[in-house]
């Protein structure tokens, strides 16, 4: 009763203003775009499929000559040759369905590898914004099970939906062969196949789409929780409980949908299959009359009751077309969705790459804000409300959409009200000559990171242009820029691999020499010698079989053995000992020499070594000068300098 009360009508109704299939022509055209490649494989499939539909149909011709001449006629040649093509009926088609499915796996394949690619391709070029806003186990969820959902509609539907029409067409010519009026008969049943699939189409897709966003946030659950930030953090606040407790949310969440899509496609094939009942009985007992009559051979009215049956197929598989295509739409909804969010970081059509770069960096009337401005709204995916844990465990599947019971707030109280915007940076100048090491300094959230990260273009300036060797970083090829930026970042990654795969990925040509010299540079070759399997140790998800130090020292190793022009530490030595320390710095004034360095510097021997120190409060640069000039001012460096570095056990801020 569920199913067909109250609650199915307004679940309709909900669908229907609310998240109508969008199969349009554009939606059409696009997916046509990602089967065109495989037209050649596409042509053979229907080749197949017309060889296999044409030879199916010859059986029930087979059984009506045994039974109305071969058998009263005891032709025993005649009834060996429909015995042999009984059997050959049956071969052919087997040899004939393994040529379809391979080609039709080629096609499905071909296209789970093509959306795959393009959906991976695209996320690569998202700013650094896209990653910040988006949970990684909602990008794995586009690339894997909505993926495989939009290729179904190519392989499977497609197939399907063609076979069935050649198979209904072939049929009723024949039965309209055989006798006419049980054809119409036959037919006169369809509307009770129309009615049911349009309905179920449409509660299917709503039940597809919501199966979707809670498998994406269960995946999301599980990838938050199970690496090993994650896990130890768990871990350390003894929250194993409670993360059970919101998985079990998710898995019930999905088990749910589970169950109410098998449930109401289990209904609706039990009302084909009572439909396609019905018409036969009533076919067969008209038939049967025209028997009684002799207007009818009994192998006619066997033949035609097995064409009805090959009618019927087509048709309940046809009638189930529309369910199969919503929720493949829905697939290539949730894809294209991916796929037109805008890359936020464009390169310049035919940009030109940077000229060998000497290394002068400027900044001019630099302004910077995370939200608040045009160009800085929401890129992640909106699919999947994110709310509170603990006090709901389903508050973070809750979307803000309308009900199934239709109702809705009004536009202008669904829209959220627009923040003024932060400045994370403002008019930030200053020019770094080829060859300097320069310091940022300033209190936690001045904006020294959110500095460094511009340079190569992790984000954009919202105002102001950044020059390097005086061309604006936007008018250069990304991939020139990165060539010649060397960057530590403040949380260190390495790969799950060995430590020479971890190294060779800034440079994947370098020699053993270049890697042990980079190694010791960063004094990290005596810990790597001493391990029993050298530079071929795995290290663990994300560096994690290392210390903080071993593995900040293996990321500054590989930025050495990349030997870039230009030099950007983001608290690069923050997790290291003072031994450790000593011997970098020692090395890293070594490297640094000839090339353009911005650190943000947390000791003093760092900032007495930097020939300009960039000292940033608020988002704005209060002040910059050599330390010296900088006491002489007696403002706030002065006043870090007093409070944070005189003694040495103070020297971090």
């Amino acid at each position: 009763m569920g199913m067909f009360g109250g609650g199915w009508f307004s679940y309709i109704h909900y669908d229907e203003k609310q998240d109508r299939p969008k199969i349009n022509r554009d939606l059409l055209i696009r997916v046509w775009r990602f089967a065109q490649p495989y037209w050649p494989q596409i042509i053979a499939l229907l080749v197949t499929i017309l060889l296999i539909s044409g030879i199916s149909l010859i059986s029930p011709l087979l059984f009506r000559d045994l039974i109305d001449r071969a058998i009263p006629q005891r032709d025993v040649h005649r009834l060996n040759l429909l015995a042999l093509g009984m059997i050959a009926i049956p071969i052919a088609n087997g040899v004939l369905g393994v040529w379809q499915r391979r080609l039709n796996a080629g096609v499905g394949e071909g296209v789970i590898f093509d959306l795959r690619t393009a959906l991976y391709e695209h996320m690569q070029r998202m700013s650094l914004r896209f990653f910040t806003q988006t949970r990684t186990g909602e990008l794995m969820s586009r690339l894997n099970n909505d993926v495989i959902g939009a290729q179904n509609a190519i392989s499977n539907t497609f197939v399907s939906t063609i076979s069935n029409l050649i198979s209904l067409i072939a049929t009723l010519a024949i039965m309209f062969t055989l006798e006419w009026r049980l054809t119409l008969l036959g037919l006169g049943i369809l509307p009770l196949f129309v009615l049911p699939a349009r309905r179920v189409g449409r509660r299917l897709r709503s039940l597809s789409r919501k199966s979707m966003e809670y498998n994406a946030e269960m995946n999301a659950t599980m990838n938050e929780t199970m690496n090993v930030s994650g896990a130890l953090l768990v871990k350390l606040f003894g929250r194993e409980k409670q993360e059970l407790k919101r998985f079990r949310s998710d898995a019930n969440q999905v088990r749910g949908i589970g169950v109410q899509s098998a449930v109401t496609m289990q209904w609706f094939f039990m009302m084909l299959s009572i439909v396609s009942a019905i018409g036969s009985a009533v076919v067969f007992w008209a038939g049967g009359h025209l028997v009684l009559r002799g207007t009818f051979t009994i192998g006619t009215i066997v033949a035609f009751g097995n064409y009805l049956s090959k009618l019927y197929g087509p048709l309940m598989e046809l009638s189930n077309v529309p369910v199969q295509m919503a929720q493949s739409m829905v697939s290539f909804e949730r894809v294209f969705e991916v796929l037109d969010i805008p890359v936020e970081i464009q390169e310049k059509p035919d940009a030109p790459a940077l000229p060998p770069v000497k290394g002068r960096i400027q900044f001019e009337n630099v302004s910077f804000a995370y939200a608040g401005l045009p160009g800085t709204e929401k890129v992640g995916l909106d699919e999947i409300a994110r709310f509170g844990w603990w006090g709901d465990p389903e508050a973070h599947l809750k979307r803000g959409k309308p009900k199934p019971d239709g109702n809705r707030k009004d536009t202008s109280e669904q829209e959220e009200e627009q923040p003024m915007p932060q400045w994370a940076l403002e008019e930030i100048s200053f020019s770094i000559q080829p060859g300097q090491l320069a310091a940022l300094v300033g209190p936690s959230g001045a904006g020294k990171t959110t500095t460094i990260n511009l340079i190569p273009r992790l984000y954009d300036t919202t105002s102001g242009r950044i020059l390097i060797d005086g061309m604006d970083i936007r008018d250069v090829s990304l991939n020139s820029l990165s060539q010649n930026i060397g960057m530590v970042t403040q949380e260190t990654y390495l790969f799950y691999d060995t430590i020479r795969a971890n190294l060779l990925y800034a440079r994947a040509d370098a020699s053993e020499s270049e890697l042990v010299a980079a190694a010791k540079a960063a004094n990290i070759h005596d810990f790597i010698h001493n391990l029993p399997d050298g530079y071929d140790t795995v290290v663990g998800e994300r560096g994690y079989r290392l210390s903080g130090g071993e593995r900040q020292r293996i990321a500054i190793a590989r930025v050495i053995l990349k030997d870039p022009r230009i030099l950007v530490l983001d608290e690069a030595t923050s997790s290291l000992d003072s031994l450790s320390e000593a011997l970098i710095q020692e090395a890293l004034k070594r490297v640094m020499k000839n090339r353009t360095s911005m650190v943000i510097a947390h000791r003093l021997s760092t900032i007495l070594a930097a020939d300009l120190i960039l000292v940033l409060d608020g988002g704005r640069l209060v002040e910059q000068g050599t330390h010296a000039e900088l006491l002489a001012l007696g403002g706030l460096y002065a006043n870090l300098y007093e409070t944070q570095f005189r003694s040495p056990e103070k020297e971090v801020f």
